[in-house]
């Protein structure tokens, strides 16, 4: 298995980087996290520019046909600058269930309005009561005469508040009665019956509650041909994972950097902190942490396109232990900091508390263990 990247995505790295170095500073973030919206709509225009938003949409609807590892190359990169963009959300979510399931005229309708920054979407499938269970699924669509009718309640909806549509799963009621299978219903944000309460969420971005009261939705509004959408979303949660895992491994990496060179310039009893043993080996073991999420990211995101049952458990076990290694980065970095760590004063404290709402976000470690070894099991 060749691991280097090509000439072109390391152009995307270089860029990438560089974009964000230039474009994210302590003040922008600050500034975006007292934003109702929770991003720049500026911002979002140059990632259409730069291609960042068709990067990996099918190249007949307007998209560039990146992968998965190309993805990871610029979430990396994000995670460095802590960009509140909803990328995940847009892309790496919505508009990949459109591709994955939509008919050819709903990818025609979308997709290269995604590709230009002129739509952006959401994805609402967590349920209170399903702890991160994806086939549980309580939201209803019942057939009507005119189309459908939706009733339920959805959480953690990553920038829903942002989105001009929201795919929204629920289980199909038809006039033969339940059917056992999950659809996928476009939901236009000014829908009648469609609330939405949103909340900041821990270290950068909004994220909602939504409530469909009766919502009523034309025929099209079904995502492709109405069969069991739960393959799909499973497949979508698998990507969406490794892309956030990888904006975990850059901001280790900018939490590694960062302390590296605090304790070269602190100073205690005359001396750098870096000149003691202790914290080289603290370091160090930082080092290998980050250097261990990197690699199962970049493996997670080789698997995405793989069987079911290998591509979930190379997402899952790169959740479980991404979410370990950055844990421990984060809160090593906090200590070697001293107090400094938890003031608003340096930014080290917001970078741990993307890390935490990383290790939360589609299940904690010890949920994706278990999910890693059930799958072990079926394999």
């Amino acid at each position: 298995m060749d691991l280097n990247l090509s000439d072109e995505q390391k152009l995307l790295r270089e860029s990438a980087e560089r974009f964000v170095a230039e474009s994210y500073d302590a003040d922008h973030r600050r500034k975006m996290a007292n934003d109702p919206l929770g991003f720049s709509p500026a911002v979002w225009k140059q990632f259409a520019e730069l291609g960042w938003l068709a990067l990996p949409l099918p190249e007949e609807y307007g998209g560039l046909g990146g992968n998965a590892v190309d993805i990871g190359i610029l979430m990396e990169a994000f995670g460095r600058g802590l960009v509140s963009e909803p990328y995940v959300a847009t892309v790496v979510l919505g508009a990949a269930l459109i591709a994955r399931c939509g008919t050819s005229e709903q990818k025609q309708a979308s997709l290269p309005k995604v590709a230009d920054g002129s739509l952006k979407l959401a994805f609402a499938h967590a349920e209170r009561a399903a702890r991160f269970d994806l086939a549980r699924v309580t939201t209803s669509a019942n057939k009507t005469g005119q189309g459908w009718r939706l009733s339920g309640s959805k959480i953690a909806v990553l920038d829903g508040h942002a989105a001009d549509e929201i795919i929204v799963s629920a289980h199909i009621h038809d006039h033969r009665g339940p059917q056992g299978r999950i659809g996928l219903f476009l939901v236009q944000a000014t829908t009648p019956g469609l609330a939405i309460s949103d909340y900041p969420r821990l270290g950068g971005g909004r994220a909602c509650n939504i409530e469909l009261l009766e919502a009523h939705l034309p025929e099209d509004a079904l995502l492709g041909d109405g069969s069991d959408a739960l393959p799909a979303i499973e497949w979508a949660i698998d990507r969406a994972m490794a892309a956030l895992g990888a904006e975990a491994v850059g901001i280790m990496q900018t939490l590694l950097d960062t302390t590296l060179d605090y304790t070269k310039i602190r100073k205690q009893f005359g001396r750098p902190l870096s000149a003691n043993q202790v914290i080289r080996h603290r370091l160090a073991d930082m080092a290998m942490q980050v250097d261990e999420a990197r690699s199962m990211a970049l493996r997670a995101a080789l698997k995405a396109d793989s069987a079911p049952v290998e591509r979930a458990r190379a997402a899952s076990g790169a959740k479980a232990k991404i979410g370990k290694c950055a844990r421990f980065v984060g809160e090593q970095s906090i200590q070697l900091h001293g107090g400094m760590g938890v003031t608003e004063e340096l930014e080290v404290g917001a970078y741990f508390k993307r890390l935490v709402a990383f290790d939360t976000l589609f299940g904690g470690t010890a949920h994706h263990y278990a999910r890693h070894a059930a799958l072990g099991r079926r394999a």
